[in-house]
């Protein structure tokens, strides 16, 4: 598949863009990015476990709750369908966070000496402003692909 040159202009991919930059300037180390992602994950993974859980109590809460007089069969049936297949979404995104979580405790076993950290420095200074990186372009093709984005 040919990577389109130039750069999408879409609002979601000029947030990305911005994003991208902002985290390449501001963490240009290997140390710094290691870091930077783990909490990600790790916010990313206790906000979404926290969610699970309360709609898992709000769903269980319902069910007990619920008595036969006041069961309306089509509607109450298809909303409880409906959070169910929330609640198992949400049930997988939290299986991979702690796939991605085993895989990234790999990364924290590497450790550069300064003389590399100043070459990612360099080298960030001279990512972080280029439109057309490859990583990016190939971000921008998930971005377009993904169609529960925020914002949208």
């Amino acid at each position: 598949m040919k990577v389109s040159e130039e750069p999408c202009q879409c609002p979601d991919c000029l947030r990305f863009y911005r994003e991208h930059d902002r985290f390449i300037r501001e963490f240009p180390s290997l140390r710094q990015q290691q870091e930077l992602n783990w909490a990600a994950l790790q916010s990313f993974r206790t906000l979404c476990g926290r969610v699970l859980e309360d709609l898992q109590k709000q769903t269980n809460a319902n069910a007990l709750n619920k008595s036969e007089e006041n069961f309306q069969a089509g509607i109450m049936e298809k909303k409880e369908d409906s959070m169910n297949q929330v609640i198992s979404d949400l049930e997988n995104i939290n299986a991979h966070l702690y796939s991605i979580e085993a895989l990234m405790e790999r990364i924290f076993d590497v450790k550069v000496p300064d003389k590399v950290e100043e070459k990612f420095r360099e080298i960030a200074g001279e990512l972080a402003p280029d439109p057309l990186n490859i990583d990016r372009l190939r971000l921008n093709r998930l971005l377009h692909q993904t169609p529960d984005l925020p914002d949208k």
